[in-house]
């Protein structure tokens, strides 16, 4: 199998129908388009505790279409924090989550996918009363049941619909009480996260626990973190590497792996500093030939 991978930045093009910035994709099934994403996507800056080097709504601008965000429970409020609240606090979830609805609000063709972890397993309905609070849950997609890999709509039939956010949750979902907010691992699985070998050596499932991988898409966690006195931070120096379309340690290379490990292409790639190196936007368009 022969993979060509490319990025391409969203651009206005002159056709009647465009979705998530690329014709092709308005017949795809959300379940079968590959793209970046990125990690921690709310902690912007030069600390080196912060994974991305813009906010959220310049992200989205760019291209991307996946966000992932770690939250807390701190001070009765969910919040946007890295690990610990005291390490870095990036503010109520709430706002950021009105950032994004501002910006669906003025894309009217774009679908976008939501990934929050819930650090501090608190009851998703913490989770749903800040959706409800942003008015982002207006755009929530919420399926008639679990859906197989093959029983997802196309983008075109969700942006009809207008149900252009899909979102996630790690640990704690419960469609019982909001159906909208999607138990990750029921749809996805991940490969190791804070690794710190360059090379990205494996593909192996590190999570949900237990998983053969069969019936879930492949998110690779593909960010290179470095061990400073046993303390793991993103490592900034390596990004244009990592991110590097070809080459040892790169996407390109990780992607080519994982397809060969699981016989099928990633769906979700998950980068820091997604905007360093050579890939400059985000979506991951992945073809195969047998």
């Amino acid at each position: 199998m022969r993979l060509f991978l490319y990025l391409s930045v969203c651009v206005s093009v002159t056709v009647a129908q465009v979705c998530n910035g690329y014709a092709e994709l308005c017949d795809r099934k959300w379940s079968n388009i590959s793209q970046i994403g990125t990690h921690d996507s709310a902690f912007v800056g030069d600390l080196p505790t912060q994974n991305q080097n813009i906010d959220v709504t310049a992200q989205l601008n760019a291209g991307v279409r996946f966000l992932q965000a770690q939250t807390h429970y701190f001070l009765k409020t969910l919040t946007l924090c890295h690990t610990s609240c005291f390490e870095l606090d990036a503010g109520p979830a709430v706002d950021y989550l009105s950032d994004i609805k501002k910006w669906l609000d003025a894309n009217p063709n774009e679908v976008v996918t939501l990934l929050l972890t819930n650090g501090d397993y608190v009851p998703v309905g913490n989770f749903s009363a800040v959706m409800e609070a942003s008015g982002l849950a207006n755009y929530a997609y919420t399926p008639p049941h679990q859906l197989a890999i093959d029983e997802w709509p196309t983008l075109q039939e969700m942006i009809t619909a207008g149900d252009r956010l899909v979102m996630f949750l790690d640990y704690d979902a419960n469609t019982n009480v909001a159906p909208y907010i999607l138990p990750e691992f029921s749809y996805f699985f991940e490969t190791a996260y804070d690794v710190t070998t360059s090379t990205f050596p494996t593909c192996a499932l590190d999570r949900p626990g237990g998983s053969n991988g069969d019936g879930l898409l492949p998110l690779i966690n593909h960010y290179l973190d470095v061990d400073i006195l046993g303390i793991l931070i993103p490592d900034r120096s390596a990004a244009a590497t990592t991110n590097a379309a070809t080459g040892v340690g790169s996407i390109g290379a990780q992607a080519d792996l994982c397809t060969t490990t699981w016989g099928r292409p990633p769906r979700v790639m998950l980068l820091d500093y997604f905007d360093t190196g050579k890939l400059k936007s985000s979506i991951l368009s992945i073809k195969s030939q047998t």
